[in-house]
């Protein structure tokens, strides 16, 4: 495919969510109503996020895979002269696989909501935040100006507050407003970062930003890149999250309805450590090299965190909630994926990209999961689940059983599955970090970050001994529960398959995002 229709596809990719928002609130056509108004902007739902997922595989597709590299489907035209912001969009070997996860996850949302509507107002709102969350999101991954990826990252905070606050559990009005708190103080913080590295380098053009040129942010001086290093890192750290701002996420996702826990976990972390990558790293090298050190040992300090909270939660007598447990175990994760970028080298951040896919399809799995065990026993506490003897899942819906295991066992980074490699990738760069990094500490770094794959073992197999398994008395005495219906299967199996796919063949996104970390370290 040539770079004029890449940019076609890719501007209507970022485009059609957005006036499918639009879309949703206006009245269904007489003839396209089914049974109702509510089925009718359902299916709109699936329509517009299926055609989205189209239109990304075609631009997937259309990809020139031999130079991921370089900037693909460009559009820059000139938005505000006055204040040199431009409409600027691209893809690269970075951010093409976010563009996918994004649209394939808000596909089978729409999807599983089709047909298990959460409980809450208006199906029609529901729908356009559901299309405006993946516009805004589509757009943080694929523009290429620091004020519109500032805006583009806004965006998606209105959608995903309204989500927990409407259509979310018990406690949710309290965990929207913490989640919008927090959110929106980070991105503050982030937004005097931005200005300051275009105001002193007279361009917010992202590119040129990275790029050796006259313009370029690493001519900057010392003092200004730590200073924007500092308050971008911050700002992207409450999305990420790092510990210790990572107190709004338990409550986000315990109270979030399970496409909003889904898209919360799979898709809206992914923007904080994108924008690292993206911006910190190539645009202040001098402050994120001064900052590296901390910021692995905070990445750290969340892998061991994490996990002990999960082990605790996990314990027979402490109340544990599934779905906060597994928030808790987003915190280790992405502590793998934050001390991959703290090692500055390649190897580690293509590990941090690889553990950033791999979290999304594994997590947006077991929260899929997750909400389907809370429906069928009407809680997702442990000990109401597992009582003392187990809630045998195995005996009472054994697919399901199945596939929860399964996600776990992906989650702890068994080899052969996705969730292995950014793991063990993020853990070689820290080994041998970049020139001018303590060899020493970045070595007691990684020692601490494989310990914490012990603990994730330890409290994932403890979930499943107490959820999926269970004496025989038990699941005699308690009736069967429905097992995997057909249009949870057809939500599920994609996500189950490209772990697999991405455990055995990893060298189909590593092959993609390897040059591009290359051009962005080294300025090329």
């Amino acid at each position: 495919m040539n770079d004029t229709a890449l940019q076609y596809v890719l501007a209507a990719t970022v485009v059609l969510p957005l006036l499918g928002a639009a879309g949703a609130l206006l009245p269904a056509p007489p003839g396209l109503r089914g049974r109702g108004p509510d089925q009718a902007v359902l299916r709109h739902g699936v329509t517009v996020t299926g055609a989205v997922l189209v239109l990304a595989i075609v631009l997937a597709a259309g990809f020139d895979h031999d130079h991921p590299g370089t900037m693909q489907g460009t559009t820059d035209l000139n938005w505000i002269p006055a204040l040199r912001i431009h409409l600027h969009l691209g893809v690269d070997g970075i951010s093409l696989p976010l563009l996918v996860l994004t649209a394939l996850l808000t596909f089978l949302c729409a999807l599983y909501s089709y047909f298990k509507m959460p409980a809450g107002p208006s199906p029609k709102a529901f729908v356009a935040l559901l299309l405006l969350l993946e516009g805004g999101t589509l757009a943080t991954f694929a523009v290429l100006d620091l004020m519109l990826f500032f805006l583009a990252f806004e965006t998606v905070l209105i959608p995903m507050y309204f989500l927990v606050a409407r259509w979310g559990g018990a406690d949710r009005e309290r965990s929207a407003m913490r989640f919008i708190v927090y959110t929106v103080l980070g991105s503050v913080i982030m937004l005097l970062g931005l200005l300051l590295i275009g105001v002193k380098a007279g361009t917010f053009d992202m590119v040129t930003l990275a790029s050796d040129s006259a313009h370029g942010a690493r001519h900057l001086s010392h003092s200004t890149q730590l200073v924007a290093a500092l308050a971008i890192g911050l700002g992207l750290a409450v999305k990420t999250p790092m510990w210790p701002l990572h107190s709004w996420l338990p409550d986000a996702h315990t109270a979030a309805p399970t496409v909003g826990s889904v898209l919360l976990a799979g898709v809206l972390l992914k923007m904080g450590t994108y924008g690292l990558v993206r911006i910190a790293l190539p645009m202040t090298p001098s402050g994120m090299h001064t900052l590296a050190p901390y910021l692995a040992a905070f990445a750290v300090v969340g892998i061991v965190y994490g996990s002990l909270a999960c082990l605790a939660l996990s314990r027979q007598g402490n109340g544990g909630d599934l779905k906060r447990l597994i928030a808790y175990s987003s915190v280790g994760h992405m502590g793998f994926v934050l001390l991959g970028i703290a090692s500055l080298t390649t190897t580690g951040v293509n590990g941090a990209l690889f553990a950033n896919i791999a979290h999304g399809l594994i997590t947006g799995l077991l929260f899929f999961l997750v909400g389907a065990v809370k429906d069928r026993y009407g809680s997702s506490d442990l000990d109401t689940l597992a009582g003392r003897t187990g809630a045998a899942l195995y005996g009472r819906a054994p697919r399901l059983g199945g596939l929860l295991a399964f996600a776990a066992v992906a989650s702890l980074g068994l080899p052969g599955l996705a969730g292995f490699w950014g793991e063990m990738l993020s853990m070689f760069g820290a080994f041998d970090p970049a020139a001018g990094l303590s060899r020493p500490a970045y070595v007691t770094f990684t020692a601490v970050a494989a310990f914490g794959t012990l603990l994730t073992a330890a409290y994932l197999l403890a979930v499943v001994r107490r959820v999926c398994m269970g004496d025989r008395e038990t699941a005699e005495a308690t009736p069967v529960l429905a097992d995997v219906q057909s249009y949870e299967f057809a939500a599920w199996t994609p996500l189950a398959a490209l772990t697999v796919l991405a455990g055995l063949w990893p060298a189909v996104l590593l092959g993609l995002t390897e040059p591009a970390v290359r051009t962005l370290l080294g300025g090329n």
